[in-house]
C-alpha cells in the first residue's frame, strides 16, 4: 500500500487595498522579508512576495485590488512558531509595535495569540503542544507569565479535559483515518 500524500498548506495570497501598509506591518510585527515584488503582467495587480523562512520563497503573497469598502473574508493568518520563548517573543513584539491584542489562548494542541492587522484580517501567532483536546477549544492564557507557570497551567487544563490525548496518541488515530482514505 502507497503511503497518503501528505498536502500541506503552503501560502496564501491576499487581495488589500494598500501593499505597502500590509509590507510594512508584516516586516514590523512579524519580522517577515520581501522575497519579491512587482506589477503582474496579465491583470496589472501589484504584488508583495513576504516569507520569514529561507525554504519558502514566500508565505503570504498581498495582491492589490481589494476595493476599501469590501470587507475581508479572512478569518485568520496562522503563523507557527517553535516554542513558547518565540511566542512570548512575538507577543511582546507585537504589542510594542501597537498591535491591539485580541486574545490569548490554550487551545490545547496549540497554545496562541490573536491580532488583526492593519486592513481587518486576523493573525494568529501559535504553537504546538504536545496534546490533544477535542476542537473547538479555548481558555484564556496570559503570555506574560513565566514561561513554566504558563506550561504546567496548560498542561494541567488538557488533561483535565473530556477527550485528552497525547498529540501521538491523536496523530495514529489520524494516520489510521487517511490511510483508510487514500
Amino acid at each position: 500500500m502507497t503511503s497518503p500524500t501528505q498536502l500541506r498548506l503552503a501560502h496564501c495570497g491576499i487581495y488589500v487595498t494598500d501593499v505597502e501598509k500590509q509590507v510594512q506591518f508584516y516586516t514590523r510585527v512579524l519580522g517577515l522579508a520581501v522575497s519579491d515584488r512587482g506589477v503582474s503582467e496579465r491583470i496589472g495587480n501589484e504584488f508583495a512576495f513576504m516569507t520569514g523562512a529561507t525554504d519558502h520563497h514566500h508565505q503570504i503573497v498581498f495582491i492589490s485590488g481589494r476595493k476599501p469598502q469590501e470587507r475581508t473574508t479572512i478569518n485568520q493568518l496562522s503563523f507557527k512558531v517553535a516554542n513558547l520563548d518565540e511566542l512570548k517573543a512575538l507577543y511582546q513584539r507585537a504589542t510594542a509595535a501597537g498591535a491591539k491584542i485580541e486574545r490569548q489562548i490554550n487551545h490545547g494542541n496549540a497554545l496562541s495569540f490573536y491580532f488583526s492587522d492593519p486592513e481587518g484580517n486576523g493573525v494568529e501567532i501559535y504553537m504546538d503542544t504536545p496534546w490533544y483536546v477535542p476542537q473547538p477549544h479555548g481558555v484564556p492564557i496570559d503570555l506574560t507569565l513565566p514561561t513554566d507557570r504558563i506550561l504546567a497551567e496548560a498542561e494541567k487544563h488538557c488533561r483535565e479535559t473530556p477527550g485528552f490525548k497525547t498529540q501521538k496518541q491523536w496523530q495514529k488515530g489520524l494516520e489510521a483515518q487517511l490511510e483508510h482514505s487514500a
